[in-house]
């Protein structure tokens, strides 16, 4: 939520969701689909429902669960977002307290002065210690490439100040440009610092204010959140005002850069350069951040919701073309969500299977009694063909559903123990999480066994062992290859890791545990410390004993780690039912992230009549009307000719279409037929007139929107198509 201080300059990413209208056509024709998307789900019973009419009771049914999903979707999308501010908000917290304590520090030394404490008795202070004219500046390095990602983490920065008791103003890029010049940011300065808008900009405001009592006592903090978007000479002079009057308001800078060291350099002359002080901080660099949310988010799935490998594909190579940026990355799954929840019926469910902490409360006894309509569709769902031979009955839908909870929870601890011996060989959980969602992981376990019970045969532990050895580069195996090779202080650290991720799942937990007390001797004595104490002579021996029980000791985790990828990893694809919880179509997505605007516009134009609903066009079918919108009229026409339009005849076409002469009846008064021609003449030359204004106004709009290219010089009576096709 942005302060009222920033409102206009808030530019975080919003999102706009609409509905479309809904066609009689479109009703009638979705029964001839094999799945209908839109399914009665309410339990009525025979008495009730010979009462009521059948189109009027499938539109309630309709607009209820439309409502259960859009309140589905709004709970889920809560989670996923406070989940995301969380784990940026500790991220960032190490550094946040580094840079309190620097600011305290800052303080001190000020204070340490005794001129902070005078009374404000000068209106411009003279100066003449260099010492006393330097800033203390923070330099906090984002390395970030968009700026948008950088709003939140300077916004929760002067929050963070806030609470323990500093002064905080949030200055933006926006404030130091070259229109509003100095006075603009030192307005928007004394706005924060005492809660008025002022139209005088006047520094010495602020040292009156700073001097009263309950004030002074205090540092005051200026962030600026990004410095390499600012002007630099405002930026300069802003500087240079306030090492003037660093005796009466001891201001601390905090400004963001995106780049490298020398950015302040660049921006700012020498002698601007030469009042700061400057010290400097390292957020996490995106990469972290973004393993952070994949595993809080989608890996730990703290709300359910989850996505296809090839939505997962898509997703991080969205993230990566767009150089890193956070922003991108949660827009796109925000539309994931939206996408999934707006065409799954049965994604209303998720609310209640994930999210809530009992979600026994959802299969108790009145919800046991699912309609036939809603058993059978999801019976019939993809996933559930292969293995539909159980009875179709609400409690096994809903064991089902547990089930497929239980293995999601499997699969993510497994990936998380892959991510911890991973960070030895710095592997990124976005790679990772992108591997391990790859059908063809539990491809075989799952033909075998009904739901993933965990039991899995020989030869799928063949099949799965051939794919390790064959995909010798691949994120998994370099993660199991690293644990045979790690030192026996690292292997230990590894598995009290894997002891604290296997806590849920007892089956993968006791295996850890049993090897971890083979990393201990009878006398509870590690591995390492038994081998400081032994003499020296017997130093070789030992080495050679302890060199070989370590490597049986690392097998033997590469062992379990094996295990553990071949019984408990089964992608989310492989398990029944997991439409309701997954979503996979990659085509949406792409398409609401990246459009296709061209074919988009053709499509405004050649069927307008579907946004305009107006009675004259909705009623003619495809016929061309004069009422219709001038491009759309020219563009409809276009659809005659080839790459090349004769101009001369493509207005005659228009001047057709729009022209319908007057039909009125005769007038009463006669008039002579000389200023009868003449009045005929003007009203003609007027119409030509504006029909030619109508049609180069329509042939501009489809030159800008790049449906056309203008006449050359060559042929300067022909303009050429460029968009063909839909």
């Amino acid at each position: 939520m942005a302060t009222p201080d920033h409102a206009e300059n808030d530019l975080q990413p919003f999102f706009v969701l609409h509905k479309a209208l809904v066609q009689k056509s479109e009703r009638k024709s979705s029964g001839s689909r094999k799945i209908r998307r839109r399914i009665e789900l309410s339990p009525i019973s025979a008495k009730n429902a010979e009462k009521m009419e059948i189109g009027t009771g499938e539109e309630r049914d309709d607009h209820h669960y439309e409502h259960l999903r859009m309140e589905a979707f709004n709970f889920v999308w809560s989670k996923i977002e406070s989940t995301i501010k969380d784990v940026l908000r500790n991220i960032n917290l190490n550094v946040f307290n580094e840079i309190h304590r620097w600011v305290c520090e800052s303080f001190d030394a000020i204070k340490s002065c005794g001129t902070t404490l005078t009374k404000a008795t000068h209106s411009y202070p003279i100066v003449t210690d260099a010492t006393f004219r330097q800033l203390f500046t923070g330099l906090v390095f984002t390395k970030n490439m968009e700026f948008v990602d950088d709003l939140m983490t300077f916004e929760e920065l002067g929050l963070h100040l806030k609470s323990h008791g500093c002064h905080v103003a949030n200055l933006s890029s926006i404030d130091f440009s070259a229109n509003n010049g100095i006075g603009g940011c030192l307005r928007s300065l004394l706005r924060q610092f005492l809660m008025v808008t002022l139209d005088a900009a006047d520094i010495s405001i602020l040292a009156s204010w700073y001097s009263d009592q309950g004030n002074y006592n205090k540092p005051v903090v200026v962030i600026i959140d990004d410095m390499e978007r600012c002007c630099g000479s405002v930026l300069s002079d802003f500087i240079l005002m306030l090492s003037e009057w660093a005796v009466k308001v001891p201001v601390i800078l905090i400004m963001g850069v995106a780049t490298t060291l020398d950015a302040p350099r660049n921006i700012l002359p020498s002698n601007v350069l030469q009042h700061l002080h400057v010290s400097k901080f390292l957020l996490g660099s995106p990469s972290e951040r973004m393993d952070a949310i994949v595993e809080a988010v989608l890996v730990r799935l703290c709300s359910g919701f989850c996505v296809g490998y090839k939505v997962a594909a898509f997703m991080r190579n969205y993230f990566l073309r767009q150089d890193g940026t956070l922003t991108s990355f949660i827009r796109a799954l925000k539309i994931a969500c939206v996408e999934h929840f707006s065409s799954e019926p049965l994604s209303f469910m998720l609310k209640a299977l994930f999210v809530e902490e009992n979600s026994q409360g959802f299969w108790s006894e009145e919800h046991a009694l699912f309609p036939e309509e809603m058993l059978k569709y999801a019976f019939d769902l993809p996933s559930c063909r292969r293995n539909n031979t159980e009875e179709r009955t609400g409690e096994n839908l809903a064991h089902d559903l547990s089930e497929l909870k239980r293995l999601q929870k499997c699969w993510s601890t497994t990936v998380l123990c892959l991510y911890e011996a991973g960070k030895y060989n710095k592997i990124q959980l976005l790679d990772l999480f992108c591997e391990a969602v790859v059908p063809c992981l539990g491809n075989s376990t799952a033909s075998n066994h009904h739901l993933g019970s965990g039991i899995s045969s020989s030869s799928d532990h063949s099949i799965h062992h051939q794919y390790l050895i064959s995909e010798k580069c691949s994120f998994i195996c370099q993660a199991i290859r690293k644990v045979r090779d790690l030192p026996v202080v690292l292997l230990y650290q590894l598995l009290k890791s894997w002891e604290k991720l296997t806590e849920d799942v007892i089956e993968i937990h006791d295996k850890v545990k049993e090897l971890q007390s083979l990393l201990k001797f009878e006398n509870g004595k590690s591995l390492k410390q038994d081998l400081t104490n032994i003499p020296k002579r017997h130093t070789s021996r030992s080495h050679l004993n302890m060199d070989k029980d370590s490597k049986v000791l690392n097998e033997k985790a590469a062992r379990l780690m094996e295990t553990m990828v071949r019984d408990y990893m089964q992608p989310v694809e492989c398990i029944p039912f997991h439409e309701i919880v997954c979503f996979k179509n990659v085509d949406k997505l792409q398409s609401a992230l990246m459009g296709d605007p061209r074919r988009r516009i053709q499509l405004d134009l050649l069927e307008f009549q579907k946004i305009l609903l107006c009675s004259c066009c909705s009623n003619s079918s495809k016929a061309i009307l004069p009422s219709m919108h001038d491009t759309s009229i020219l563009y409809t026409l276009a659809q005659e000719h080839g790459d090349l339009i004769n101009l001369h005849d493509w207005y005659q076409s228009f001047k057709s279409t729009v022209f319908q002469p007057s039909t009125k009846g005769k007038h009463k008064l006669k008039q002579s037929p000389a200023k009868k021609r003449k009045d005929t003449n003007e009203s003609q030359n007027q119409s030509e007139a504006s029909i030619q204004v109508r049609f180069c106004r329509a042939v501009t709009e489809l030159q800008i929107t790049g449906l056309l290219r203008m006449p050359s010089k060559r042929r300067p009576d022909y303009v050429q198509r460029v968009a063909f096709g839909l």
